[in-house]
């Protein structure tokens, strides 16, 4: 779907967002790789449009998840579906971005990890990079190592070598990066060597409440390999007397319907609740105990903010990006990988009570709030449409 706006005249930053001169506000395109199983990304991209009445062009579009997060109201066009085989699916997305043509906006903001293609005919833009597609670069010879045969092997090197060229090529036309922590940022540096801006994801803290009727430890997260989910398995499997439910799910022509084996022998208090609404994740986050996250080298992560918000502790691994938003002893902790670690922090928030934690996690929550995020973001676009017109 194409659409066409005439433009004018160039108008200032500052009369593109307060509208003095009389002419429309800022018309900004989003390009958004797919709208598949509901994540950070999907509800970072959904409230920047709904924020900045912007329109997001993506690929694949699967309501029911837009709707479930609460994000009726957004616009959000397709360029057509995708093959649901990776890597084909990420082949087939990038062809499709790189040959769009959506002039008209006066701005364009890129997120994911093949939005960027469209960088070279729409300008003036910036890319939020959520992360550089780490099979290109410092997990490529884990990648190739665990596929499943030497032909699939060889297609992977294949694939890697020529796409990661591409995607270098790409990243080199966006007029800016920023991106959602200092562990991303550090990765952008030395993977595309360019400087790239912070600006944290936001958590609507408004939405979230709390309450003291607990009974389980949550767990939010794609079922994707990386977020380690069979380490959270065990050690439930060794805690008995304690209950665990893990809600998200995965998105078509994506790398985890072949790793989730794991999931057919759960034991008895383990409960696997797939996608569910932004409504009874919310409720889900109010009753729980305490989070649980254990994804390796996690770029940023949304969820312990989320559960901050409704003033509930973390046990979070010790690595990545959580470490930015987790206060250790403060708003939960943060622990080895192993399930000795994480079995020591949880019984550690167990002994103190949810209440110790409950005023430092809110606070904390308050830092990242959207409109924090979405003024800074109004900041970003600003300067580089300066610069770009100067």
């Amino acid at each position: 779907m194409q659409l066409h706006f005439i433009r004018q005249r160039v108008l200032s930053p500052i009369d593109f967002f307060s509208g003095k001169s009389g002419d429309p506000p800022m018309k900004i395109a989003i390009f958004h790789d797919y709208f598949g199983a509901a994540g950070g990304g999907e509800r970072l991209v959904l409230t920047l449009a709904r924020e900045l009445d912007a329109d997001i062009i993506t690929t694949d579009v699967d309501r029911r998840s837009i709707h479930q997060m609460g994000f009726d109201d957004v616009r959000v066009l397709s360029l057509g579906g995708v093959i649901h085989v990776a890597p084909f699916k990420q082949i087939h997305a990038s062809f499709k971005f790189a040959f769009s043509r959506h002039p008209g906006y006066d701005f364009y903001i890129f997120s994911g990890n093949w939005a960027h293609y469209a960088s070279r005919r729409h300008k003036p833009n910036f890319w939020y990079c959520h992360t550089p597609v780490r099979a290109f670069y410092d997990l490529k010879e884990y990648v190739v190592k665990h596929q499943k045969s030497p032909v699939h092997r060889f297609i992977a090197r294949i694939w890697i070598s020529f796409h990661s060229w591409f995607d270098a090529e790409s990243v080199r036309r966006v007029d800016r990066i920023v991106t959602n922590s200092e562990n991303t940022r550090r990765r952008i540096a030395a993977f595309y060597h360019r400087a790239a801006s912070v600006v944290y994801p936001p958590v609507d803290t408004k939405k979230y409440y709390h309450t003291d009727e607990t009974s389980y430890w949550l767990s939010v997260n794609r079922l994707y390999p990386e977020k380690r989910i069979p380490l959270q398995i065990e050690v439930f499997r060794r805690l008995p007397g304690e209950q665990l439910r893990i809600v998200g799910g995965y998105s078509q022509g994506d790398h985890a319907a072949k790793n989730l084996g794991y999931l057919a022998h759960l034991p008895p208090n383990v409960e696997l609740l797939g996608s569910v609404s932004d409504e009874e994740l919310i409720g889900f986050y109010a009753r729980c105990k305490g989070l649980v996250c254990t994804a390796m080298d996690e770029d940023f992560g949304m969820t312990p903010l989320e559960a901050m918000a409704a003033g509930k502790p973390v046990v979070a691994v010790q690595e990545g990006g959580f470490p930015e938003s987790v206060v250790d002893t403060v708003t939960g902790r943060l622990v080895e990988a192993t399930p000795e670690g994480i079995i020591g922090g949880m019984r550690e928030i167990s002994e103190r009570g949810g209440d110790y934690y409950r005023d430092a996690c809110c606070k904390r929550a308050e830092q990242f709030d959207a409109p924090v995020f979405v003024q800074k973001i109004r900041e970003v676009i600003r300067d580089v449409h300066t610069g770009f017109y100067s």
